[in-house]
């Protein structure tokens, strides 16, 4: 598997190696020990994955969970593609209110880690993306937390026009009033 870092301390992206024959693709999408030695954290317990499958333009984020329920995350698109953003939250960090956007897609089949401390989003670019998600934490509704997706102290480029979000993402803060718990 192929690791990315980046500017930004935290984010990482994993390309798997693809097994292709007649019959189809094979690859890994998980390894604890590959991606512990890749830089994460060899606490994490994974308990809880998610799925979503959006049509083109829709745009979900920027999101996150306050502690004591906070979550780390692996993403990676099953069908179809996706930008996947995430912004750094973490106060006193050098990087506060900076992104890494990465485009996430089922023939790549690259995998995102997003760490505890960071808003995550994603908007997407084609047909019935089928997003995944693994998390280190169970949702809980009462530790919601967001980011206005469309902050321009942000300046994130989500390469769509007049994206569809939902009511609540509508709501959300913008950087200079978001209170971050991290």
């Amino acid at each position: 598997m192929q690791v990315k870092k980046y500017t930004i301390s935290g984010p990482i992206e994993f390309v798997p190696r693809l097994f292709g024959d007649p019959r189809g693709v094979f690859y890994e999408t998980f390894s604890a020990r590959l991606m512990q030695e890749a830089g994460l954290p060899a606490d994490l317990d994974w308990v809880q994955d998610n799925q979503s499958k959006s049509q083109p333009g829709v745009l979900r984020g920027l999101h996150f969970q306050k502690p004591p329920h906070a979550q780390a995350k692996l993403v990676r698109v099953a069908q179809g593609r996706a930008l996947d953003v995430v912004v750094d939250i973490r106060r006193g960090s050098p990087t506060y209110g900076q992104h890494v956007a990465v485009e996430l897609s089922a023939a790549l089949g690259n995998i995102f880690f997003v760490p505890v401390g960071f808003a995550h989003g994603f908007v997407a670019l084609e047909e019935d993306t089928l997003f995944l998600y693994k998390c280190s934490n169970y949702y809980a509704p009462s530790a919601e937390g967001g980011l206005f997706w469309n902050d321009p102290a942000l300046g994130i480029d989500w390469n769509v026009e007049n994206p569809t979000i939902s009511p609540k993402d509508a709501l959300l803060p913008t950087l200079a009033n978001l209170d971050s718990p991290f």
